[in-house]
């Protein structure tokens, strides 16, 4: 029947959330785990899609849910108007994302002990705050993610790093990937950069076509990065 898909109904501080859980009926369970974090708009198709290719691959795929079940955004407005109060508050989104771990931590079909997460733009930060926090999970891999840190960095990272980026990205300036790097060297973590040239933010994104915006597609960047994803999963998880 090849993969398969269900929701993953949870609830945080009185938010009804909902994560899609992809996996292969071949699958041997409980497998190793991927979270797989949404951008502004909210969990969409294009994170189960993504849940979906990791689950061919053999994982567990969980694409989470940060705003509420059934809730996402349609224009940059009202994108903005769900991410701002996670942006302003760190601590509370760092705790929605632990708790969410632990969630996914006592499914049946997840390896709670080989657990990382991947995440796109705005969840791409999401997943480096995850591994701020200091959490003992294996890695997160961090797709044209917002930097900015929260203030709350451990004194020592346990997961893996790793961020792919696109240089040109004018929401995460090189200056940004400096302070990154300084910040994740002083926290003792295990981290790697992969920079693309001649590339924008939400690189991965077939639908971003916004030169303006700054939101560009690049079918090179995101074979690269995804290539990059594969080997650095099975590093995590060996």
């Amino acid at each position: 029947m090849g993969i398969q898909t269900r929701p993953i109904n949870y609830e945080h501080n009185g938010t009804a959330l909902e994560g899609i859980l992809a996996i292969d009926d071949n699958t041997k369970t409980p497998a190793p785990v991927v979270l797989i974090s949404h951008a502004w708009a909210g969990r969409t198709d294009f994170e189960i899609g993504a849940a979906k290719k990791l689950a061919e691959l053999g994982y567990a795929a969980i694409a989470i849910d940060l705003y509420g079940k059934g809730v996402s955004g349609t224009t940059p407005e009202e994108c903005e108007k769900l991410m701002t109060p996670f942006m302003e508050n760190r601590t509370m989104l760092q705790s929605r994302l632990l708790h969410t771990i632990d969630v996914v931590k006592d499914l049946a079909e997840t390896d709670a002990n080989n657990v990382a997460a991947i995440g796109f733009c705005f969840g791409g930060l999401c997943v480096l705050d995850m591994a701020r926090t200091g959490v003992d999970i294996k890695g997160v891999a961090s797709f044209h993610g917002l930097l900015g840190a929260p203030g709350n960095t451990a004194d020592k990272i346990n997961a893996k790093i790793v961020a792919f980026h696109g240089w040109d990205d004018p929401m995460a300036t090189p200056e940004d990937i400096v302070a990154l790097g300084k910040e994740l060297t002083a926290a003792k973590a295990d981290w790697q950069l992969h920079a693309y040239g001649q590339t924008m933010h939400a690189f991965t994104n077939p639908a971003a076509n916004d030169p303006g915006f700054g939101t560009v597609y690049s079918k090179t960047a995101a074979a690269r990065s995804w290539q990059s994803l594969t080997m650095f999963l099975e590093e995590c998880f060996q």
